[in-house]
This record gives C-alpha cells, structure tokens and sequence, in this order.
C-alpha cells in the first residue's frame, strides 16, 4: 500500500504504482494534521509480484514481509486504534439493484460476524494508542486494539444511482451519510467505527483492478472524523485481486482476502496515517499481502460463521519479537 494526501488517487496511483513505498513522497502528508485525507491501498496481485525483489513471477514472500517492525505514530485527535470496532456494511447505490452475481454481501456480512473475536484477528490486540511515537511493544496499561467488535449491520443506500467512478471525496462523503443514518452524529460515536463503502458490479472508483484493490481512509466532518474503505465489487477484477488465490477455480477468495485486510489495517490504523505503520508505510495487512506458499501464507480459516480465505496479518511479536507474519495469535 501507499498513502497519499487529498488529491486525484487515480493520478496518483498512476505515478507511484511501486506496491510499499510509502510515505516518503509525502511528508507533509502526516495524519496527525485533520484537514489532510490520506488514502491507503491495497496493491493488486501483480503489483505485489513486480514489487518482490525484482522477481516478478514469484509470490513467495512480499518485501514487507521481513522489513521493520510497525511502530506507532501518534495519532489523530489522541486517537490510533479502535479498542471496540464496529464495522458498517453500505451498499451504495441504485447499481446494486441489478443484482449482486458474485453473492459478495453476503459472503462479507458472514465474514465480518465471524472475524469478529477469532484468533486470526486477534494479533491486532498487540497494538495500542496514547503511547509515544516511535512505540514498539505496547505497556499492559495502554489502550489495546480489540479483535472483540461488533459486525453491527448493512445499510442499502440505493434510493438513487451511485457516481459510475466514485471519487475519494465522495466517497467519503457516503460515508459521512451512513454515519448519520446509523446515527453515528458525534466524534464520541465514531471513534471505533470504520464504514466500508461497497459499489456494485461494473460500479467502481477509477484504478481500481490495475493500480488497486482495494483502500482505507478517513474524513473529517461535522460528525467527527469518519473511517471508511472503498471496497469496489471484487471479482470484477478476477486473479488481480485473488480470485482463485486461495481455492483454484474459486471466484470469490479475494472478497474476503481483501475486505479482512482493509478491516484489520483500519483497526491498527484507524485515521491514517496516525496509527502503527512501519518505515516504509506499511500497515499490518501491507506487510503480508498476497503471500502464496510458507510462512505467513493466505490459507482458508474457519470462524464460527464458516471457513474463509484470509491472509496473515503481521505480528512484532511473532518468533520471539522478531516479528512475521501470522494467522493466528
């Protein structure tokens, strides 16, 4: 992933496609300033294998996999994390209307539920806010992230059509209104929810299947500042965003590959880029994308509302403070 400030994501993704290359360009793009909105993505699967030390044809490891440990930075509004997430589900738009061929809502609601208080999520809880910056390894007194939310519900929002290619801001802008519909009216109310922000088949932000899968980012509004992921319809990218990755033929894995890594950054990250980040820029889920085969690798996972394809999230803890790569904790 890379983050970027308030400007054109299409613009930018195409002059920076280099899948983990952080922040550097972007100084004066720091979090911790509230009139700045940074967007984070999700590279596509063959962003990932152009980025593996040159060797394009390999998805074995990915170069966050071994980098630096995540460290926290600071911040927005005191905030870093979410200690007891609610996510949201918002279908945008009247395209949703027309159907929804992949099942991928209700593939996402039965993931959301049952991610909610699993093992796989549970490395997020090592994270932790109202901590110096430059934290490393959380203080038992700290407020911890929690894999203990809620899956709280779905809101159809197709009384009128959605934008053909949705930008940042207004992307941002429904999720503002879900917030209000939810009735999410206070900064108080929005400090642990994060709305992900569905469009439809053939309905999505421009880039996206070529320079990403997926992204998080925040907003500032009169309801405080709002979390949210533009999570366009994942098989309508196929293989680049992991159909198949998982289970060979299986069109839907990279729903629920996606969808957990967005969840899972926007918990240790909750108002980019304020969160627990490493020196590249890579949040937990960036640091162990699209791993195919060995440690860390994306495998199926049963929760309690079924078995999903997932992906590691990473762990500074994991093998002893090292840090890697994992799938439980």
């Amino acid at each position: 992933m890379r983050s970027f400030g308030k400007l054109s994501l299409s613009v930018l993704c195409c002059s920076a496609l280099v899948v983990g290359c952080g922040t550097e360009n972007a100084a004066s793009d720091n979090a911790t300033s509230s009139n700045e909105e940074i967007a984070v993505y999700h590279p596509t699967v063959e962003q990932a294998q152009a980025s593996q030390f040159g060797q394009a044809s390999a998805r074995a490891v990915t170069p966050h996999a071994t980098a630096p440990k995540l460290t926290y930075h600071g911040g927005v509004g005191g905030i870093g994390v979410e200690t007891a997430p609610k996510i949201y589900l918002v279908r945008w738009g009247s395209q949703w209307n027309s159907g929804d061929p992949s099942g991928e809502i209700a593939l996402l609601q039965s993931f959301y539920a049952g991610a909610m208080g699993s093992s796989w999520l549970n490395s997020v809880s090592q994270y932790c806010q109202g901590v110096a910056s430059g934290t490393v390894t959380c203080p038992a007194t700290a407020a911890h992230a929690s894999a203990h939310g809620t899956f709280v519900g779905t809101w159809i929002d197709n009384a009128s059509a959605a934008p053909v290619h949705p930008t940042q801001a207004q992307l941002a802008a429904e999720a503002v209104r879900a917030a209000q519909h939810f009735g999410n009216t206070t900064s108080a109310s929005n400090v642990n929810a994060q709305y992900v922000i569905a469009t439809a088949h053939n309905n999505s932000a421009s880039g996206f299947g070529t320079q990403y899968c997926a992204y998080h980012s925040s907003t500032s509004s009169t309801v405080g500042n709002v979390a949210y992921t533009n999570l366009p319809y994942i098989t309508d990218a196929g293989t680049s965003c992991g159909s198949g990755f998982v289970n060979p033929g299986r069109t839907t894995d990279g729903v629920t590959i996606v969808g957990g890594h967005e969840m899972a950054e926007t918990i240790s990250d909750q108002f980019p880029n304020g969160g627990w980040l490493d020196s590249g820029g890579a949040e937990n889920g960036d640091k162990c994308a699209w791993i195919a085969s060995g440690q860390g690798a994306s495998q199926n996972v049963a929760f309690s509302t079924g078995t999903f394809p997932i992906q590691s999230l990473w762990s500074n803890a994991f093998n002893s403070g090292v840090g890697g790569c994992v799938v439980s904790f």
